[in-house]
């Protein structure tokens, strides 16, 4: 009796083992499970690749819901799985997807995908901005991408200058860098043609060919935009934006852009001498408070108190509203001005009128 008792707990207790070990398999199980789910639902929650900046053309056709659009996304790759992208956007109450084509990237948040879809525009965080000032030269620009990027300013201005590197670029811009800016008498090549704007970009370091990239398809997009009224003018780009920057120069706070132009045309006309300061300063190459009249005899083909005409090229960079000035200038008979010490410029038809401003108002 006592042996079957025995074996009876001594049965009970391997039962006990079994039922023990198949539990724990099956926590083992379930807890894998939950965290292989977990890390599918995280990954998927965020950009298929941060690195990539691809663009990726998807089109999303009119009517669709949003199981239809999850589908698309993750067909295109933008995204990795359209289910947990579908009950995202019901999670957070998104809906009024529009439909269009989209150029969209991996490296986009599900966040920014969804504001894309809704304004019907392709919207990313950027990871930081950069603010290029009008009016600045290659070199300073040089100044402000060391100032925001790891990319130090003698870099920036070794690859700029590389006669390679901008026979490349003529070649991807040939509409925008022309002929004319191999000119042996300019400086620097791409002076004057990097736009001055405030620029998003969207990874830590971009390369310094992506910079220059972003600046120039800003200028073409700009001066694209005037092609038939430089057709009508009979002016070229290079024209275009050595006259804007002479204008971007002599700009202040309350400078009539479009009446400087007016004199600068006027002048040219007869063939007189623009004389502006900024030029001297340029063939200077150095900043000074105060042009002397030594400085205005320097040799240089950029110093328009010595040359006739346009210097051989851009001495900055000029912003959208000095090329608009350079290509509807006032209709004036001006051949002189001069800025007054708060910055109020006052214009003159005849050398003594201008005599007069100069003892009225600087002296």
């Amino acid at each position: 009796m006592f042996n079957k008792m025995n074996e009876r707990k001594g049965e009970v207790k391997t039962v006990r083992k079994i039922v023990g070990i198949i539990a724990l398999v099956v926590l083992i199980i379930i807890a894998i499970a939950g965290y292989s789910g977990y890390n599918y639902v995280t990954s998927a929650l965020e950009p298929m690749d941060p690195e990539s900046n691809k663009e990726i053309e998807v089109e999303i056709p009119m009517g669709s819901g949003i199981t239809l659009i999850s589908s698309i996304l993750e067909e295109k790759g933008i995204i990795k799985d359209a289910r947990i992208f579908k009950y995202y956007t019901k999670f957070k109450n998104e809906s009024a997807f529009q439909a269009g084509d989209y150029s969209l990237t991996q490296s986009m948040t599900l966040d920014e995908i969804i504001e894309s879809l809704k304004t019907g525009r392709v919207y990313r965080e950027p990871v930081f901005t950069m603010t290029v000032p009008e009016g600045l030269t290659l070199e300073q620009v040089a100044g402000v991408i060391q100032k925001n990027t790891p990319h130090k300013a003698e870099d920036f201005m070794k690859k700029v200058t590389d006669v390679a590197y901008v026979e490349q670029l003529m070649t991807e811009y040939p509409d925008l860098l022309t002929e004319n800016i191999l000119n042996e008498n300019i400086r620097h090549a791409l002076e004057g043609y990097l736009y001055p704007a405030t620029y998003p970009f969207y990874e830590e370091n971009p390369s310094i060919e992506e910079i220059v990239n972003t600046m120039l398809t800003s200028m073409n997009t700009i001066v694209s935009e005037y092609t038939p009224i430089l057709e009508e003018r009979e002016m070229t780009v290079h024209e275009l934006l050595t006259f804007a920057s002479l204008l971007e120069e002599e700009a202040t706070a309350q400078t009539d852009r479009e009446t400087i132009a007016s004199v600068f045309y006027n002048r040219m006309d007869i063939d007189m001498p623009l004389q502006t300061d900024p030029t001297v300063l340029y063939a200077l190459g150095s900043h000074k408070d105060r042009v002397l009249y030594e400085d205005l005899e320097v040799d240089n083909p950029y110093n328009t108190y010595q040359n006739v005409g346009l210097p051989p090229g851009p001495i900055a960079g000029a912003g959208k509203t000095s090329i608009e000035a350079a290509l509807n200038p006032s209709q004036t008979d001006y051949l002189y001005f001069l800025a007054d010490k708060e910055g109020t410029n006052h214009f003159a038809k005849s050398y003594d009128e201008h005599l007069a401003n100069i003892e009225k108002y600087l002296r």
